[in-house]
């Protein structure tokens, strides 16, 4: 089994995931074979529901591949792991010329473009926007206060301004939101294949692991049902000169210089579940006003001036 490659930089959530005795025990217990989530928790000795967040937590960073296999009695969730080996590259010290960088924040609701397929919806702070399950109501005026949408298939798409200065170019870009499948009402485990492309081109495609609820978002209003979608997980996309990558996680060698990003036009993103992915299980989008982590879509822009400048 090959290892995986991390780049320092792009590394953080791994290193965080790993920040756990439990994850490492529930890491080493793998590296013998698959086993159900009750055979880890008595393993180890601990509840069910804490393994199960543990679980979570290394399904979200790659870590661990789970899936659903025929028990005796109903369905078992079934854990391998993905890697015998993590390799941290570290950057060589050298000096690091001048960098600058600027954040452009998108409200969920000012998308230029969408195709979306029920089951779908759109809420702001207060109130439902049109009707639910009509893909007609993303295009009601009101859109642009949203600050939760949902969509099984299809998809949004987002043109951030380019503010690059004059003389300088781009060496990456950072993509922020958060995020999770679309299920009917909620469910923990129900993954979905979710693509984002960058100025028309795909630099990747993140199965998400599931549609969160059980318990109400930090910032979720009080009038929202409990027996609906609650909170995401936050995800950071990124594509720079070296690659494209999620979570410091590679995605593939799509790098800054192949999305046609100059001095002029917007910078578009899509976030996409085709019908052909393997995992057709929609897209929750959160805004600031609803979920766990208070922000619309966050895109930041590193540049350095061009040589010769």
């Amino acid at each position: 089994m090959r290892p995986r490659e991390i780049k320092s930089k792009h590394g953080l959530p791994i290193l965080k995931a790993l920040a756990s005795e439990t994850r490492l025990k529930i890491l080493e217990l793998l590296g013998n074979g698959s086993l159900n989530v009750n055979e880890i928790a008595n393993k180890l000795n601990m509840p069910q529901p804490g393994i199960t967040m543990h679980i979570q937590k290394l399904e979200r960073v790659g870590l661990i591949t789970s899936e659903y296999t025929v028990a005796s009695q109903g369905l078992q969730k079934v854990c391998s792991r993905n890697y015998d080996n993590i390799l941290v590259e570290f950057s060589m010290s050298k000096e690091i010329p001048p960098s600058n960088s600027v954040e452009v924040s998108m409200p969920v609701g000012l998308y230029k473009d969408c195709e979306v397929y029920p089951t779908c919806g759109i809420v702001s702070e207060r109130q439902i926007i049109g009707l639910l399950d009509s893909p007609n109501s993303f295009f009601e005026p009101e859109h642009v206060f949203a600050q939760l949408l949902w969509f099984s298939r299809g998809f949004i798409e987002y043109a951030f301004p380019n503010n690059i200065p004059p003389g300088c170019e781009a060496t990456g870009i950072e993509i922020a939101l958060e995020i999770c499948s679309e299920a009917p009402g909620y469910n923990n485990d129900y993954p979905s294949d979710i693509t984002i492309s960058v100025n028309g081109v795909e630099i990747g495609t993140w199965t998400c692991p599931g549609d969160f609820g059980g318990k109400r978002g930090e910032t979720t209003p009080s009038w929202w049902p409990e027996r609906y979608t609650q909170y995401g997980v936050l995800k950071h996309w990124s594509i720079d000169r070296e690659g494209s990558f999620i979570d410091g996680v590679r995605l593939s060698d799509k790098t800054i210089s192949d999305i046609g990003l100059g001095s002029n036009g917007p910078i578009t993103v899509r976030l996409e579940v085709k019908k052909s992915a393997k995992n057709v299980g929609g897209i929750n989008l959160f805004g600031r006003k609803f979920g766990n982590y208070g922000q619309d879509i966050l895109l930041k822009i590193e540049y350095e001036l061009k040589e010769g400048k």
